[in-house]
């Protein structure tokens, strides 16, 4: 999707086309830039009038946020899980091959052979998988629904 900025072409999605893709309201990815939770990495809103333009890797990091918080994550969890899955060029160099797991207040990234020791070492505890591979995977396909019915 091409947004224009000034004379400038940036490559990204509009909030309306974000929410349609992540499956979230407006009002939800408002709130969520309002207090820092996650800005967009293109452009973000210079006041009334003006359209925020979220990046792919953005999108990532929406969808693990909406993931986290659908199965009872906290918010403050959810905010660290996306800034351990940012890098320099908004994703971790194997983020990939990663998986977000939490017990519900703290935030782990980690690999599936971790997963296989931590779950040895934890007896009693409910943990929170989410396989970064698959999330990749999810809005890939969201991206191309929505270019196929001409959202994006």
């Amino acid at each position: 999707m091409m947004v224009a900025a000034g004379d400038v072409a940036v490559n990204g999605f509009r909030a309306p086309q974000v929410c349609g893709i992540i499956g979230i309201t407006y009002r939800q990815l408002d709130y969520w830039a309002r207090i820092g939770l996650l800005r967009p990495s293109i452009r973000d809103a210079q006041g009334s009038g003006t359209q925020r333009v979220y990046s792919y890797a953005n999108l990532l990091q929406l969808q693990v946020i909406r993931r986290l918080l659908d199965v009872g994550v906290s918010l403050g969890a959810a905010h660290k899980a996306v800034e351990c899955l940012r890098g320099p060029d908004g994703r971790a160099p194997d983020v990939d091959t990663r998986l977000v797991i939490s017990d519900g207040g703290s935030v782990l990234i980690r690999s599936e052979q971790e997963l296989s020791s931590l779950l040895r070492e934890s007896s009693d505890v409910l943990l929170i998988v989410l396989d970064i591979g698959k999330v990749i995977l999810e809005v890939d396909a969201a991206v191309a629904a929505a270019r196929q019915a001409k959202q994006v």
